[in-house]
């Protein structure tokens, strides 16, 4: 069982799972092709699962693949705590350009569908926090794309003040470059 909420941006959605839970630890269930259908919608095929390990203060993105390599992912935190965010990047959207945040932790155990035409990232807000996320559509590193993570015309407050960021992502490029050319 999963509860589904609305966020403002359409179609990116927060899930919170039912977790069964005493003195002896928890149990839930993290995936369920047909309560994923009933909450989101039918033809959502996932391809990949990736899961990544990062220190406090890591982040990572804003990535995105280019058409037709679209992905949508389901994430989630194992262990630790993110602040999650997404960009709008659909062109028809009357939220384009506008971006969501939610803290997700391992805890809450809560989950953020994030369809095609959004852009990702997150920064680690513990150590050792454990990420991990279902794509719709395979990584195609010819495909990738990296929006500069502190574009000022995004505004986007990530909570941190020295961030640690890969080489790759230190080169991404303003929002307004990624979505003109």
């Amino acid at each position: 069982m999963m509860e589904r909420i609305d966020t403002p941006l359409g179609g990116l959605l927060l899930l919170r799972p039912r977790i069964f839970g005493d003195e002896r630890g928890h149990f839930l269930e993290t995936f369920n092709q047909r309560a994923f259908d009933r909450l989101v919608g039918e033809g959502i095929n996932f391809v990949q699962d990736n899961e990544s390990v990062s220190a406090k203060h890591v982040l990572r993105g804003l990535h995105l693949q280019a058409a037709p390599h679209q992905q949508g992912k389901l994430v989630h935190v194992v262990k630790g705590s993110v602040l999650d965010v997404c960009l709008d990047i659909r062109p028809d959207s009357s939220t384009y350009g506008q971006h969501y945040k939610v803290e997700l932790n391992g805890i809450s155990k809560e989950m953020l569908w994030i369809p095609p035409g959004f852009a990702h990232g997150f920064v680690a807000l513990e150590n050792d926090t454990v990420f991990a996320y279902k794509c719709s559509a395979y990584y195609t590193p010819s495909a990738e794309r990296t929006i500069l993570w502190n574009d000022p015309e995004l505004g986007i407050d990530w909570g941190v003040d020295e961030p640690l960021i890969s080489p790759k992502d230190l080169k991404g490029l303003p929002f307004r470059t990624i979505m003109e050319g």
